[in-house]
């Protein structure tokens, strides 16, 4: 007779995964998504709200962090990159000051850019001439006898000309409106018909344009660069008034706005 056997039959259960048949793991790596990226659009709505002096205070800053060299230092102290040597005057890199003047109003722009002139330019103020229109802001730099803005029958600025333009271009910046540049000159004739007014108020306004840009004015910005040689004379009662001979910097603002 066989001997009897025994048979074992093990039984065994598998133990879900914590949380549940699906886990809870991805839930945490989730929620810290979610918090990050709620910081990240604080921060750039914190960032907009900051004056551009500060937020190139802070850019400066964090491009030049070491966190052994400059542990403990606040980012609102004086650094060398964005003051200049002299005075201590804040100097806002361009990436930082693009757009943050759109809001100027044509009248803003106006007295920004007198005041500007009259602090930099008081020697040749009588030569700036800044008005409102409809269509947004016209800057005139005028000829004058001993000071003109280029030489008789020359298409390259003066210093007293360069010397204007680069405070014109360093002002505008603060705006990102279109700019048109116009050239214009007196009713004096040349002796050749090959070379006329409308050749000469074409190179000057585009002489201008390259000093603008030269001084940093985006080309971008740039509408138009024309020449209207002696056909719009600013004295019109004398169309060989010196004063005639100028640039036009049109500030362009769209219909409607102030």
């Amino acid at each position: 007779m066989s001997a009897q056997k025994n048979v074992i039959i093990r039984t065994v259960k598998k133990r879900a995964p914590e949380g549940g048949s699906h886990g809870g793991s991805w839930k945490v790596a989730y929620a810290d998504f979610v918090t990050a990226m709620m910081a990240f659009f604080l921060l750039m709505w914190l960032i907009t709200m900051v004056a551009p002096e500060k937020r190139a205070r802070v850019a400066t800053y964090f491009k030049h962090f070491s966190l052994f060299e400059k542990s403990g230092i606040s980012i609102m102290e004086k650094n060398a990159a964005i003051l200049s040597e002299t005075g201590g005057e804040m100097r806002i890199p361009k990436e930082m000051s693009q757009g943050a003047g759109t809001a100027m109003t044509r009248e803003q722009l106006r007295e920004k850019l007198k005041a500007e002139t009259e602090r930099k330019l008081a020697d040749v103020k009588d030569q700036i001439l800044v008005e409102v229109f409809e269509g947004g802001v016209r800057i005139q730099l005028v000829d004058k006898t001993g000071q003109p803005l280029f030489s008789l029958g020359g298409t390259e600025p003066s210093p007293v000309g360069r010397k204007m333009l680069k405070v014109i271009a360093e002002n505008v910046q603060d705006v990102d409106n279109k700019i048109a540049i116009e050239g214009h000159t007196d009713a004096l004739t040349y002796n050749s018909s090959r070379y006329t007014n409308w050749e000469l108020s074409t190179e000057r306004a585009s002489a201008a344009r390259k000093e603008l840009e030269t001084n940093g004015l985006d080309p971008d910005r740039l509408a138009q660069v024309s020449g209207y040689a002696a056909t719009q004379p600013l004295i019109r009662e004398n169309p060989n008034d010196p004063r005639n001979r100028r640039i036009s910097i049109i500030i362009r603002y769209p219909e409607g706005a102030r």
